[in-house]
């Protein structure tokens, strides 16, 4: 039998919610048929938006959501996405499929999608192919409440009172897609962008996010902090896991080996390194005041689906895939001190998806059920904890059994999240909960064969369900299925 420790009497900190972020992109069918199919649409919606697709996204508590890219980001032009839908210029979307877009969803389209989810909006700025002023005239659309050129055009576009977006990158990916950018040409850059990134209102302050890292360019990091940290309130990083190094060829999102199994869950366990090293250079140049580290664009990439359009990246979603999202969720709770914000991507039908659509049909994934397992955790105290684990040995590709992150909310309960990596065999667990006196315990899991997912034939495959667990004097006992995520709640 495997024990779980959980110290209620330490912790790093308050869970940001916003580790919880979505992040949604003009990428294939994401936005498009995805969110957003307009108000003549016979699928039922809200202002163009999907009643089933916003009805699934409420409930996981979405706090932030990130628009409009990724890659697209820097070669968006906000001005194409304003005022009456017949007058908006048509596009070329180069980064994903070239297809032609017709603008109909813009700026305020999206600040509705996050008025009815209930979240808050992060902009990505358009500094590779933009300029300062363009940006800085966003930012004024957005937030100015006062009387402006832009406010005004704002209110002519029928919006009277601010957005007061909060979120803002200063550009994507500058290092690729955002612009090809040396990290020293970047830090200039981004100092300068910031310079004209302004507050109009003393109680809505904006929060600046830096174009990070890709991977373990700690050299990026390093220059961008050393010559702009004190210009920004956060500097990003994204980390896919990818199975195979060949990009070409990454491996199929259902037919995959064993080995490929471990390969995915051994790479993904790399983040707690990346956030570490990342967050460890931040620290050392941040000075007298604290930056943060924004993980917005995080997750699975693998071929995309067969007869699919290949620059769509629409892939299906499995327990594998579950299994990614509780590691990645675990690390970021327990590293909650530096990170303050973590995006997957994306939100519908790209890449690790929540949500998949096809028609009139939607679908939720593993994944979206390991969020709504974990969304206890957003604003909750994180606790120290810590997992007896059995190394399971593949080679060089070699994890641990168990997974483990665990908080305390303002009733006093703890949540325990615990993910089985081990694809063939149960695990017994105790779990001895220190500094706390558990009164009761409920629990649930996702459980299933590695490749298991849930279609539009067959759509609750995979669903959470009751999980027997029993209650002990300082903590409780449950067995994990093989490949398996499960959520304790513990009262007391």
């Amino acid at each position: 039998m495997a024990c779980i420790f959980v110290n209620a009497n330490r912790s790093v900190g308050t869970i940001n919610p916003n580790i919880y972020g979505q992040f949604s992109e003009h990428l294939g069918r994401c936005i498009y048929q995805g969110i957003y199919v307009g108000q003549a649409s016979d699928i039922p919606n809200t202002n163009g938006m999907r009643n089933d697709v916003v009805s699934a996204l409420k409930a996981l508590h979405v706090p932030v959501l990130r628009w409009p890219g990724g890659c697209f980001a820097d070669t968006y032009h906000w001005r194409d996405g304003i005022g009456p839908k017949e007058n908006r210029k048509t596009i070329v979307n180069t980064n994903w499929g070239g297809v032609t877009e017709d603008n109909s969803f813009g700026t305020h389209e999206f600040m509705e999608l996050c008025r009815q989810i209930g979240c808050e909006a992060y902009f990505s700025g358009n500094v590779g192919s933009g300029t300062v002023q363009e940006f800085s005239d966003w930012v004024e659309y957005c937030n100015m409440g006062g009387i402006s050129p832009m406010a005004s055009e704002r209110r002519a576009n029928g919006q009277d009172e601010p957005f007061n977006v909060k979120y803002w990158g200063i550009g994507n990916e500058a290092w690729g897609c955002g612009g090809s950018m040396r990290a020293e040409y970047y830090a200039d850059l981004c100092r300068q962008y910031s310079t004209y990134l302004r507050n109009y209102s003393p109680e809505h302050k904006i929060f600046k996010i830096a174009s990070g890292a890709n991977v373990a360019d700690y050299h990026w990091t390093k220059t961008v902090m050393e010559r702009a940290g004190q210009a920004v309130d956060a500097v990003s990083l994204h980390y896919y896991t990818v199975p195979h190094e060949d990009w070409q060829h990454k491996g199929s999102a259902t037919d995959f080996t064993d080995e490929e199994y471990y390969t995915t869950l051994h790479k993904t366990l790399q983040m707690e390194e990346l956030v570490e090293n990342h967050t460890r250079i931040i620290k050392q140049y941040q000075g007298d005041r604290k930056v943060g580290l924004a993980v917005d664009e995080w997750g699975t990439w693998y071929d995309v689906e067969p007869d699919t359009n290949p620059g769509f990246l629409y892939q299906q979603n499995t327990m594998r895939d579950a299994l990614v999202a509780a590691i990645n969720l675990n690390i970021f709770n327990n590293h909650c001190d530096t990170v303050c914000m973590a995006n997957i991507a994306q939100m519908v039908n790209v890449l690790q998806a929540m949500i998949l659509t096809e028609g009139s049909k939607m679908v939720l994934t593993p994944t979206y059920h390991v969020f709504e397992m974990y969304k206890g955790h957003q604003g909750a105290k994180q606790l120290e904890s810590y997992a007896e684990t059995t190394l399971l040995n593949h080679d060089d590709q070699a994890v641990p059994d168990l997974h483990v992150s665990a908080s305390q909310q303002a009733d006093g309960s703890i949540l325990v999240t615990a993910a089985n990596l081990n694809d063939t065999a149960a695990i017994p667990v105790t779990c001895m909960l220190g500094g706390a006196k558990p009164t009761g315990v409920t629990a649930r899991v996702l459980a299933g064969a590695p490749a298991a997912h849930n279609t539009f034939a067959a759509p609750e495959q995979v669903v959470p369900a009751e999980l027997n667990t029993s209650l002990t004097a300082d903590g409780f006992t449950a067995t994990l299925p093989p490949c398996s995520v499960a959520a304790f709640v513990v009262n007391q």
